[in-house]
């Protein structure tokens, strides 16, 4: 019976067999992409599935504190004139600046941190690296921007061409006395700092960090990413006061000020202040009660894996 009446309806009404295809191509096309982790669009969701959530795994952090900041000075830098570097810290420590270190030789040293011996002080640093660094220097926090650069005496204008077997400069931040290193559970930072020269000309920037633990444990400092249409610190690398630091895995965190004064809109509902990190991406954009509904990034449409609280979130 319902077979003679679509014959009957195709017969009197073409356009019915031209809905009907149409309708059949939506639903498979729908199909497809959920299949492969696309979004549906919503027009051919049920009511039902619209207000279901698919919650995305939140990520666990520990909060640690961290003594330690570094910012890079005023002025101009290169490797002949030298580069200001301005240390901010929570306790005396001392700046131990390794110009021309080894890329191996670094990557050596924090595998050795790992395994068997503590780098905790600046010797430990001068021990783990030398011989494979062209230049030494040592400042302490008294000195509110330090200035280091290579005597003019070794002739060093470059590091060669790309790509490099050292880094320009590395400085390592370590607590000056040996009491408070045993307060904190971060007892060095390793900045990795690129220092334009003749053959190549960027910028001066900070290219790595690294957060060294009295576990033997290493944590990388890594920004987020945040809208650019209110005021704020955009990221971790930019904030010049020592901050909080949180952690899981090989993931660390230095915290900024997030206060209701400089905290930034969610970028979906414009209402509520950001409080969630997506990630791989890390970007800063999304409110708690927005973050519910998004599989994926609103900024770059990167899949969420996983998200972290700014602050915690207070239930009632």
């Amino acid at each position: 019976m319902a077979t003679l009446l679509l014959v009957t309806l195709y017969e009197y009404s073409p356009l019915f067999y031209i809905a009907v295809v149409s309708l059949c191509f939506l639903v498979t096309a729908a199909v497809v992409l959920g299949w492969f982790g696309f979004d549906v669009p919503v027009f051919l969701l049920s009511h039902d599935e619209t207000e279901s959530v698919v919650l995305t795994p939140e990520k666990l952090m520990v909060q640690e504190t961290n003594p330690f900041s570094l910012a890079l000075g005023s002025g101009p830098a290169c490797v002949s004139d030298g580069v200001s570097l301005r240390p901010c810290c929570l306790e005396p420590c001392v700046l131990s600046c390794f110009w021309g270190c080894e890329v191996s030789a670094l990557q050596d040293a924090l595998h050795t941190h790992q395994q068997n011996l503590r780098l905790t002080s600046p010797q430990h640093f001068l021990e783990a690296l030398h011989p494979r660094f062209n230049y030494h220097e040592t400042f302490y926090e008294d000195e509110k921007e330090c200035h280091t650069c290579i005597p003019a005496d070794q002739r060093i204008t470059d590091f060669g061409p790309l790509p490099r077997k050292h880094y320009p400069l590395v400085a390592v931040l370590t607590l000056a006395e040996t009491e408070a290193r045993n307060l904190y559970n971060i007892v060095a930072n390793v900045i990795v700092i690129h220092v334009p020269d003749g053959k190549y000309n960027l910028s001066t920037r900070i290219l790595f960090q690294y957060l060294l633990t009295s576990q033997g444990h290493m944590h990388e400092l890594k920004p987020l990413f945040m809208s650019a249409e209110t005021s704020g610190p955009a990221n971790s690398e930019r904030s010049s006061q020592p901050a909080e630091a949180q952690t899981e895995g090989d993931a660390m965190r230095a915290e900024t000020d997030w206060s209701e004064e400089m905290g930034r809109n969610c970028v979906i509902c414009q209402n509520a202040a950001v409080n969630r990190v997506l990630l791989p991406c890390r970007h800063a954009c999304v409110c708690d009660n927005c973050m519910l509904h998004f599989q994926h990034c609103p900024i770059c449409r990167a899949f969420v894996l996983e998200s972290f609280a700014l602050r915690p979130t207070v239930r009632i």
